[in-house]
């Protein structure tokens, strides 16, 4: 334990240098997917309107925010730290796993 009682040095350890870079570029591709499939699905995509497809849609904009979340944690100076930049990965993995359960829902919904 650190001297504050709350960090480890492992916390506090600086993350390679591309590491940030990378994680930004990695969202910012899966938000700009995760956007594009909202705006496919509610606006282009045929079909009626079921609840499946409703969950869907509204999964997708629930991965859209959590993706932004991250992507605004990934901006900040702070997220140089490993403590940090390891929330920053989980909000990230949270907004894939969204993106994957509402394409899976679309998917089910054309059955």
């Amino acid at each position: 334990m650190a001297a504050d009682g709350n960090r480890t040095d492992a916390d506090q350890r600086p993350i390679p240098v591309g590491y940030r870079q990378g994680v930004i570029t990695a969202i910012s591709v899966t938000l700009g997917f995760s956007l594009y499939f909202l705006r496919f699905w509610n606006f282009e995509a045929s079909g009626d309107w079921t609840l499946l497809a409703a969950a869907a849609a509204s999964l997708t904009a629930v991965s859209v925010l959590v993706q932004l979340v991250a992507l605004w944690r990934s901006l900040q100076v702070e997220d140089d730290r490993e403590g940090v930049y390891r929330v920053t990965l989980k909000w990230f993995f949270a907004g894939i796993a969204c993106a994957v359960a509402s394409v899976v829902l679309a998917t089910l919904s054309y059955l």
